[in-house]
Formats: C-alpha cells, sequence, structure tokens
C-alpha cells in the first residue's frame, strides 16, 4: 500500500473483516486526502500531476470543525491492521482522544510492524504506565520512528522508567515529549542518566515532574548530562522549582556545550543571581538560540544582566523569553537598548512586566523603526491622548503546541485547513517546529 486509494480501500477491507462500521472521521481525512493527491505548482505557471510519496494523517479528537467525536481503542485496532503494512502513512497525530493502555496496546503493535512510521502524536490520551511499557517496548526494536509525544498521559514513575530503558537502546528516535507525564524523580533522573551514553535523541521535553524535595536533584543530574552530550539540540525543564543554585549548576555545565539550541527554563524560580550565572553562558557565545525564562523573577537586575550579555558578547541568540518576571523600567530598558546594538536577536517577548512609559516608549521605537516586527513579539504600540501604551499580542513561541487554527496566515503544515465561516480566507501555510 503505497498510494491513498490502497490505503483507503484497505481500511474498509479490515472495516469489513473485523464486522465494524468505518468511522466517519477517518473516513473524511481519507476522501480530504484523495482530493489532495494530485497538486499543481511550477514556476513557469503550467500545471502538473506529481503523486505525493506520503501522508500525514490526522485524526486529532480536539478539532470541532472535523469531528464531533473520539476515537476509542477500537478504531486504534482497525487503524493497526489499516497501517501494519503501510508504505504511504509516515505520520499519525491522534492527539486529544480517548486511547487507553488497551488502544495502546494495538499501536505499539503498529510501532514494532511498521517500516515507514516516522512520528506519532499521542498527546492527551488516557494512556497510563502499562500502556507506555507497551509503546516503550516497541521502540526497543523499531528502526524508523523520529518522534513520539505523549504530553499529558499520565505515564507515572513505571512508564518514565520503561522510556528509560528504550532509549539505552533505540538508535532512531530523536524526539521525545513526556511533559505532564507524572514522571518522578526516580524516572526523570534515569532520563538524564541514560542520555549520558545515548547519541541520536536531539529534542527532549520533561516539563512538570512530581518532585517531593527541594534539593533540585533533577536539576543538578541535567546539568552534568549537557557537560557530556553532544546531540541534545532542545530540552524543556520547565516547572522543576528551580532557584539559583540548579540555575549555577546548569550553566556552569554549559558553558563548553556548543550543540544545545534551545533551552526552556520557564515556570522556576531563577532570581537575579542565577539570571547572572546565565549571562555569562550567553557571554560565552554558546550555540544556543532560543532562551525561555518566562515566568520566573529575574526583575531589574537579572534583566541588566541578560542585556550586557546581548549588548557586548553573544551573537547566536535569536529568541529571547522574559515575559512575567517583575522586570520595571531598568531592566526592559537595558534590554531595548542592547537590541539596538544587537543585530541577531530576532524575537523577543516581555508582556506581564511592568510595563511603564520609558520602557513603552524604548519598545515603540523598536517596533515603528521595524527592528522587533510585530509577529517576533508580544505587544504592540499604540498611543492614546498623547501617551505611548502597550498591548499584548497572541504570540509565542510555543503558539501550535497544544493546538492550531484551521484557518488565516497562520495555520502550521500539520493541521487541516477549513473555511473561514466569514467567507475570505488567507493561503498560508507555515512550518511546524517540535515544540
Amino acid at each position: 500500500m503505497s498510494d491513498i486509494h490502497s490505503t483507503a480501500y484497505r481500511y474498509d477491507a479490515v472495516c469489513t473483516e473485523l464486522g465494524v462500521s468505518p468511522n466517519p472521521y477517518v473516513v473524511k481525512m481519507l476522501e480530504k486526502e484523495k482530493e489532495d493527491t494530485v497538486f499543481t505548482l511550477d514556476g513557469r505557471d503550467s500545471r502538473f500531476s506529481e503523486f505525493k510519496e506520503n501522508m500525514h494523517l490526522y485524526l486529532a479528537g480536539n478539532n470541532k470543525l472535523l469531528t464531533d467525536k473520539r476515537l476509542v481503542d477500537q478504531d486504534m485496532l482497525v487503524l493497526y491492521k489499516t497501517l501494519q503494512n503501510n508504505l504511504y502513512v509516515t505520520s499519525l497525530d491522534l492527539r486529544f482522544n480517548n486511547i487507553t493502555d488497551e488502544g495502546a496496546k494495538h499501536l505499539a503493535k503498529l510501532i514494532e510492524e511498521s517500516a515507514t512510521l516516522r512520528d506519532l502524536n499521542l498527546m492527551s490520551n488516557d494512556i497510563g504506565p502499562e500502556g507506555a511499557e507497551m509503546l516503550a517496548k516497541a521502540l526497543q526494536t523499531n528502526e524508523s520512528m523520529k518522534s513520539l509525544r505523549l504530553t499529558g498521559n499520565k505515564i507515572g514513575n513505571r512508564g518514565g522508567m520503561a522510556f528509560a530503558q528504550m532509549l539505552q537502546v533505540n538508535t532512531t528516535l530523536e524526539a521525545l515529549d513526556v511533559a505532564d507525564c507524572d514522571l518522578t524523580i526516580e524516572s526523570v533522573i534515569a532520563l538524564s542518566t541514560v542520555l549520558h551514553q545515548n547519541k541520536t535523541l536531539k529534542a527532549l521535553n520533561v516539563n512538570r515532574p512530581i518532585l517531593f524535595t527541594q534539593q533540585e536533584e533533577t536539576t543538578v543530574h541535567y546539568a552534568k548530562m549537557l557537560h557530556v552530550n553532544t546531540t541534545i539540540e532542545e530540552i524543556h525543564l520547565q516547572k522543576y522549582d528551580m532557584r539559583d543554585f540548579g540555575a549555577t549548576r546548569l550553566a556552569e555545565n554549559l558553558m563548553q556545550n556548543n550543540t544545545l539550541k534551545c533551552l526552556n527554563l520557564s515556570c522556576n524560580r531563577i532570581t537575579r543571581d542565577g539570571a547572572l550565572e546565565i549571562s555569562k553562558v550567553l557571554k560565552e557565545n554558546t550555540a544556543i538560540e532560543i532562551l525561555d525564562l518566562g515566568y520566573n523573577r529575574l526583575e531589574d537586575d537579572g534583566a541588566c544582566h541578560i542585556a550586557e550579555a546581548l549588548k557586548t558578547y553573544n551573537t547566536n541568540l535569536q529568541t529571547l523569553v522574559v515575559s512575567f518576571n517583575n522586570i520595571g523600567n531598568k531592566g526592559l530598558c537595558a534590554l531595548a537598548d542592547a537590541l539596538k546594538v544587537n543585530t541577531s536577536l530576532k524575537q523577543i517577548f516581555i508582556w506581564g512586566n511592568k510595563l511603564e512609559e520609558p520602557a513603552t516608549i524604548a519598545f515603540a521605537s523598536l517596533l515603528e523603526s521595524g527592528r522587533i516586527k510585530s509577529e517576533d513579539t508580544d505587544i504592540r504600540a499604540y498611543v492614546v491622548d498623547g501617551v505611548t501604551k502597550l498591548c499584548e499580542l497572541n504570540n509565542s513561541i510555543r503558539r501550535h503546541y497544544y493546538y492550531a487554527p484551521s484557518y488565516g496566515d497562520d495555520v502550521p503544515s500539520w493541521q487541516q485547513r477549513g473555511q473561514n465561516p466569514r467567507g475570505s480566507d488567507v493561503i498560508a501555510i507555515k512550518n511546524f517546529t517540535t515544540y
């Protein structure tokens, strides 16, 4: 099965074999793919036909424009039998459905037997520790899977340990998302430990573990891992109750790291002292391109430390998030002044701080001059009675993490485009970032 027509035929045959009715949502998406299979585009404006070589099967349960019923375990059995020898479907999006451990069992068999499935999104389902163990065991022998997202499934410590064991032998997985999965300190440390040896994983999201200690052992273990790991490019350590001690340990071990590009330390308790240590990493001009320090306690002094690094030493950082950090005029003006000198920083997010007039004027000037584009920040300037104000824009660096719009100019490539209910629509598809 190497095209959409044979895939749809196989789906109907499996439903008949199992004696179940075809799921209207699955049928709709397969028919939609048939319509989109032949597409036209040429630089000379001449039309030609070209068959797509693969398909992203979008079956998210939270898209009310496409379905009002979520997929269940029985649907996973049908999908497994449909896709087990399929060469056309390479990406499967099953977020926000009602898949339990029973459904995970069928998906684990699919992972074991499929030679072409590269991406699997199971975000916000009902998979528990048992289902996680089956998925992890399947990945031990799989040689095609590149990305697995399990965000919001309560796999617990048992599931986390299973994935740590999997990373010891798997040589193909490049992105693993186990955020909000109720991991405990044992599994969190286990994941960091195996990454001392794993040479293929590039992105890891372990946000919001359940920790019962204030000694920051988990942060120290990840810091030591980043000192020796040469493949991790993106790591998310949100909601770790991290303080300045943990930030300092991370900074010390990141000094010689030349591969990490995205560092997410948002929603922690880092203050000006931790920001000072992080600024030292920026002064070393390491490979970090995205730094998220939102929802911490940097205040003015912390922002000034970051601004000094941007103004004098750093030429690699492209995105900085300092939202909701209790930063006042001094710190915000320092960041604005740094942007006048620094030419590499493209995106900055500052909403939620003390946006008083000196700071608003400084950032309004940056927006007016074109130094910062409106799509690259979360603020917009306006004037009322001669006073410059800033309002919030719905922009963020993980804008499409949980959901995405179905029409307009902000539809990612993985999202199915719908019809604008108001009539007009703009066709513009943007690339999807991992996290």
